[in-house]
């Protein structure tokens, strides 16, 4: 959300506690790498056109990219050694086009730019890393963009002001979210061909974040306007045991107000909503379209992220400058085993987004307002240290690779 990025923004100078950090780390939170073994994490700076390359083995800053104009989201290919950042362009420009900037993580140098249309602000990468899918805000449409090729191959009308597109994990639907049209969009992914639209579901005030379960059955989207989030069954093609099945909403779940982001667990079982407004998450069994209970976070949580083992939810929030520990299999907000607190890890101002190293034993939160990455040890839930960024930072995206 926009509004939620303006501020002051200012650097944050490391200071006693946390060079104590540095100096009582333990072996066992980072493990040997083998020497050509490489794993970086990528922070867009909307403020200052730049993506902050981050050592994630040595933990440290590795260097800054200048990139295009209003960097927002950025995302990994699962098999090729490419980052690609969305640059949003000048939103006060209707005229003005955005572009995906390529990042070869080998060299950690921009490699392509790829022009799209106006006001883009996320890609997302199919699962075989051949396509990506950018909701084009400005012009209420959805690119393709050919990730070998690095061209963009087709484009398909979407509802007004869409937010973001989601492909599913077979790679068979696309899911866009119309943010400023208040409904969603659902595709036929059709591989290097324009997509085709199969369904358009209305009722969902102020759509935003989407996820798609790991058996591609189900989509959930959030509509942030409003205090609800829609639960839509996918299409289906039938078999001989089984009719096919359309596009079509399943239900419409009461939440808390103003849900903004939908973290799902790995084993897609349950997903997790971030109530802005109401300080709060809800959690959903997903097989059910069941609300289990909503459970206070701190002020404003904007962002959840499940650990691999399904256990723990981590909750940015954004006004409260910590990150929350909710454990799922007790289903209760708890406190980490160092700290003396209400549950919660002090990072940054603002903090947003989350990623995990590829070990796990690391978690990196983007604190949008001081302008750093709050990186944690989730062995003992402890900040570990906090490293500067550009200005305005607001998404990340881990790579490891090795190298020949």
């Amino acid at each position: 959300m926009t509004t939620r990025m303006t501020g002051r923004i200012s650097r944050v100078l490391l200071f006693g506690p946390v060079l104590l950090a540095l100096s009582s780390c333990r072996s066992h939170d980072f493990p040997e790498y083998p020497a050509n073994y490489r794993e970086f994490a990528y922070v867009t700076n909307g403020g200052s056109n730049t993506v902050s390359v981050f050592d994630v083995v040595n933990v440290r800053l590795d260097r800054e990219i200048q990139v295009g104009q209003n960097p927002t989201g950025v995302s990994a290919n699962p098999k090729r050694n490419e980052v690609y950042v969305v640059n949003s362009g000048n939103g006060q420009s209707t005229g003005a086009s955005g572009s995906i900037s390529v990042i070869d993580t080998a060299k950690n140098a921009v490699a392509a730019t790829i022009p799209v249309h106006r006001q883009p602000y996320f890609i997302d990468v199919d699962a075989a890393g051949d396509l990506g899918y950018v909701a084009n805000s400005g012009s209420n449409s959805v690119s393709v963009i050919d990730l070998k090729a690095r061209r963009e191959i087709g484009t398909a009308g979407t509802g007004e002001g869409p937010g973001l597109a989601r492909i599913s994990p077979d790679g068979k639907s696309v899911v866009v979210t119309n943010r400023l049209g208040n409904s969603v969009s659902i595709f036929a992914a059709n591989g290097h061909s324009i997509p085709v639209l199969r369904k358009v579901i209305e009722g969902c005030p102020g759509a935003t974040d989407a996820v798609i379960l790991p058996d591609s059955s189900k989509a959930f989207v959030a509509c942030s306007g409003g205090h609800q989030i829609m639960a839509i069954s996918l299409a289906k093609a039938g078999d001989a045991n089984n009719q096919a099945r359309p596009d079509a909403l399943e239900a419409m779940l009461d939440v808390g107000h103003s849900p903004v982001h939908l973290a799902l667990k790995p084993d897609g079982g349950e997903l997790f909503v971030s109530n802005f407004d109401s300080n709060s998450i809800s959690e959903v069994v997903t097989t059910t379209d069941d609300v289990g209970g909503a459970y206070l976070m701190g002020s404003h949580p904007v962002r959840g992220l499940v650990s691999a083992d399904n256990s723990l939810l981590y909750e940015s929030n954004f006004s409260s400058q910590e990150i929350s520990l909710y454990s799922i299999d007790e289903g209760k907000r708890i406190a980490p085993s160092i700290h003396v607190g209400q549950g919660s890890i002090h990072v940054g101002d603002g903090p947003d987004a989350l990623a995990f190293s590829s070990s796990g034993r690391l978690l990196f939160a983007v604190d949008a307002r001081s302008g750093d990455v709050a990186v944690i040890r989730t062995s003992t839930q402890s900040l570990f240290t906090l490293l500067p960024t550009g200005r305005q930072p607001n998404a990340i995206a881990i790579k490891a690779f090795r190298v020949p």
